[in-house]
């Protein structure tokens, strides 16, 4: 009888111990292996326009993002009206889902092009053409250990459809934002 409760005790020890030293490990992961991403590019709001991005990390190696570009400049809007660009990132630095990466992206975007008429005195009117390109792009990633971010991104890419006269997309960003 005293054996089997010394076993019990013993096991039940060890199970214990075993335990601690789990949510201990889970308690110091900190900020490099949460999942979710929320920057804003400082470069576009600069220049005049809303570019906030979502990020998702699905590994060390690894995310799914999208980005929203929204100008709020009229000099930037006479440009382009909006851009919606959903991306996938390859991690190759030694953190958490940070370092160098390599992004392949997607952009549906709407610009304006000039038209002009045969009838007009030369001035073109105003016409918004919706397209969408494929591309890649290049960058890093800094995370402290508090969670907050810094990045550097470079992208181009290639209209799909030829609707208009904007034939290459060109994505950059310098953002800075919070991983949670």
């Amino acid at each position: 009888m005293k054996r089997t409760l010394f076993l019990l005790f013993l096991v039940g020890a060890l199970l214990s111990a075993q335990s601690q030293q789990v949510e201990s490990q889970i308690s110091t992961s900190g900020p490099y292996e949460k999942h979710n991403e929320i920057k804003i590019n400082g470069l576009y709001f600069v220049l005049g326009a809303f570019d906030l991005i979502y990020e998702r990390n699905l590994s060390e190696e690894s995310s799914l993002g999208i980005s929203v570009f929204l100008p709020f400049d009229e000099n930037v809007r006479d440009e382009i009206q909006y851009y919606i660009s959903p991306y996938y990132r390859f991690f190759f630095g030694k953190k958490y889902a940070a370092g160098f990466f390599v992004e392949g992206f997607g952009m549906l975007n709407s610009y304006e092009e000039d038209i002009t008429s045969l009838f007009s005195n030369g001035d073109g009117e105003e016409n918004y053409v919706t397209d969408f390109a494929l591309g890649f792009g290049l960058g890093g990633k800094w995370v402290t250990k508090k969670g907050f971010m810094a990045e550097v991104s470079w992208g181009i890419g290639r209209n799909l459809f030829d609707a208009g006269n904007l034939d290459i997309v060109l994505k950059y960003s310098i953002s800075l934002g919070y991983r949670f």
